[in-house]
């Protein structure tokens, strides 16, 4: 039984390569590489108190309460303190570009996309049969049962069964486009006719429609979209060379790339 594998530079290297891992690899360096020379472009600057801050949400995010977890983390990760510090860094860069590109962009998005920010508080309990979904929608119509009595019966799921069925507050973008449609045309509280999707047969319950307003966490969610849009666009123009070292384990034959007979 071995008691300690060593892991080389190579062996890591190779790891992800075989994992298919590169292009995801070189898309997040490119990324990096573009917010830097692009917050240079731009004249961002960085103060000590900033980057103390952004240090401690680090921290707070990964759950680093005491010096001691700190240490773990970072042994745990591979990560010197220099590099701490440059995680915190990085992401507050982020952050200060986003809002310095972004930030006078918000209320025109926020206007033009408006329906997509709607929220809806839906309960749904999904069936394998259409006519049972009939036959249900029909008695809770006639109220000769409730939605949270189907749940408990129908609902495989235990929390989702316990919670009744409920699924919270979700935007548009995260429906299929054909409940999506039904959800944003109901009136509240209202039980929509079966929907039927490759997912099984949608017994829905809207029980309210949400109004988006303009506030300082939509604001967050819209300069972040904006700013991932943008990054996507900026990978996408970009020639990314990758200087890796020639594998000597590939085949050299080419028979293994030939198809399957």
């Amino acid at each position: 039984m071995l008691t300690s594998v060593i892991v080389s530079p190579e062996d890591i290297l190779y790891h992800i390569k075989i994992s298919c891992q590169i292009p995801n690899l070189l898309e997040a360096i490119a990324t990096r590489k573009i917010i830097a020379d692009t917050a240079v472009k731009e004249g961002i600057k960085i103060e000590i108190e900033e980057l103390q801050q952004a240090a401690d949400s680090l921290r707070l995010a990964n759950k680093l309460i005491k010096a001691e977890d700190t240490w773990l983390w970072l042994k745990q990760h591979y990560l010197s303190l220099d590099n701490f510090e440059e995680i915190a860094h990085i992401n507050l860069l982020s952050a200060k570009l986003a809002n310095h590109l972004f930030v006078d962009k918000v209320e025109p998005s926020f206007y033009a996309h408006q329906l997509d920010y709607t929220g809806a508080v839906t309960y749904e309990v999904i069936f394998d049969d259409e006519d049972l979904a009939l036959e249900i929608f029909y008695a809770l119509q006639e109220g000769e049962i409730s939605f949270q009595e189907i749940a408990r019966q129908y609902i495989k799921n235990p929390e989702l069964r316990r919670a009744g069925g409920y699924q919270g507050v979700r935007q548009r973008s995260d429906f299929r486009p054909e409940i999506a449609a039904a959800i944003f045309a109901a009136t509240p509280p209202q039980i929509l006719k079966p929907i039927t999707t490759p997912h099984g047969v949608h017994i829905i319950m809207v029980e309210e429609i949400i109004k988006p307003e303009l506030n300082e966490q939509m604001r967050l969610k819209i300069v972040g979209e904006l700013f991932t849009n943008w990054l996507r666009q900026q990978v996408n123009q970009l020639e990314i060379v990758a200087k890796l070292v020639e594998d000597k384990n590939f085949p050299s034959s080419p028979e293994i790339l030939s198809e399957a007979s």
